[in-house]
């Protein structure tokens, strides 16, 4: 059924719209209760299935839809079929094709039937204007309006729907930087009929049942008084114009889904879980509203040596136990061609830290970097030969340590 809103209503319309469902039978009796004797309701007519107007299954792809539709849309096309009824059915295959080949209306239809926000082309409920004075002029008087509010939604440009991929890099491209190639799928404007959903050098008609405005206007006497309810054409969408020759590569959408490769330069300094916008490169707008945008969402991979701590890189260094007690200098792994050098004075202390500047993460947007702290852990020997057991047990006398030690190994 049709409460006149548009695709963008507000939030609370989806709302308003759920409850109306719910109560439409008892406000019908409602409705005739306060009718006088003379006066009758007039039921709506029941619209048939979407999918038994195509002909086709619930589960039918985006393909079988086209095809079902364009057969259809040549068969019952009033300049090719002058018999009674053909231009009504051909408005009904229309409406039906309008929501099931678009995928977020196809899954509100699927939900919630004809009574889906967003079904029909963006209409809402369809069937409230013929309650006669009843459930249209009771929602108007309640909700401002909101019915007409909306009546051109339908021609007004709108943006297209912003994607969201992920990816994965390495390490060593996240701290310096990279530029990757990066493959989507989306919705672009068909490229045959740039949009006009008509065949080229073919031209669309006005519509025959509002004349062009894409606007049905009906004067009722409510219980609140008389009302004048705008709505959207149910003949054309709103749009004011019916296609007469669909495009025969986007079967009158306008639009067709592709796969596109892009570029992306990834800066030097993101972390795990930085998302990245690439403006315009969504899915195309409808009416010729702008495109969306697309983020990436990036993780990194571990590093099987190196861990970050914000612009600091954090390294384990092991060393022996003569090293941390005699001093040494040695060489310190970096993430860069260039290995450090680190100088460890006698008597370091497991858990010591070193710093090496400017070794670590760049700071985005900056032409500072972080450093790279390097831990050192002393290694104890888990055997010792003859000489070396004799070597610390002389090491443990000199420095007054006493203790029995293992036998001889």
């Amino acid at each position: 059924m049709s409460n006149g809103r548009g695709e963008d209503s507000l939030p609370f319309s989806g709302v308003a719209n759920i409850i109306g469902v719910d109560c439409v039978s008892d406000f019908v009796k409602c409705g005739g209760a306060m009718r006088s004797s003379g006066e009758s309701v007039h039921m709506a007519t029941r619209k048939r299935d979407y999918y038994d107007v195509l002909g086709i299954s619930r589960d039918a792809s985006e393909e079988d839809v086209k095809k079902a539709f364009r057969k259809l849309a040549l068969e019952y096309h009033p300049d090719r079929n002058r018999s009674d009824g053909a231009e009504a059915r051909f408005k009904e295959v229309n409406e039906a094709y309008q929501v099931l080949s678009d995928s977020r209306k196809r899954g509100e239809y699927d939900r919630f039937g004809h009574a889906a926000a967003g079904a029909n082309g963006g209409r809402g409920f369809e069937g409230f204007e013929n309650f006669g004075g009843g459930f249209g002029d009771i929602f108007d008087a309640f909700f401002g309006g909101g019915f007409g509010a909306q009546a051109n939604a339908a021609n007004a440009p709108r943006r297209g729907n912003n994607l969201r991929i992920a990816m994965t890099v390495d390490f060593e491209e996240a701290v310096f930087g990279v530029e990757k190639s990066i493959e989507i799928d989306r919705v672009e404007v068909c490229a045959r009929c740039r949009g006009s959903r008509g065949e080229p050098g073919s031209e669309s008609e006005n519509c025959v049942n509002c004349r062009g405005s894409g606007q049905v206007r009906r004067s009722q006497q409510g219980i609140f008084g008389q009302f004048v309810q705008v709505t959207p054409c149910s003949a054309c969408g709103g749009e004011g114009s019916v296609i007469t020759d669909p495009c025969s590569n986007c079967a009158g959408v306008g639009r067709e889904r592709r796969a596109r490769r892009l570029a992306i330069k990834i800066p030097a300094g993101i972390d795990d879980g930085t998302q990245i916008r690439l403006t315009r490169e969504g899915e195309a707008g409808v009416n010729g509203g702008d495109p969306g945008d697309l983020y990436v969402a990036l993780n990194v991979r571990q590093h099987p040596v190196f861990e970050r701590d914000g612009s600091d890189i954090l390294y384990t260094m092991p060393i022996s136990v003569s090293q941390a007690a005699l001093g040494a200098k040695l060489a310190v792994p970096t993430l860069e061609e260039e290995v450090g050098e680190l100088d460890i004075p006698p008597g370091t202390q497991p858990g010591t830290e070193f710093t090496l500047r400017n070794r670590g993460v760049p700071h985005l947007r900056s032409s500072r970097r972080g450093d790279q702290i390097v831990t050192v852990e002393v290694e104890i020997p888990k055997s010792l030969n003859r000489d070396q057991r004799r070597i610390f047990e002389a090491l443990a006398e000199s420095l007054g340590e006493r203790g029995e030690s293992d036998a001889d190994g």
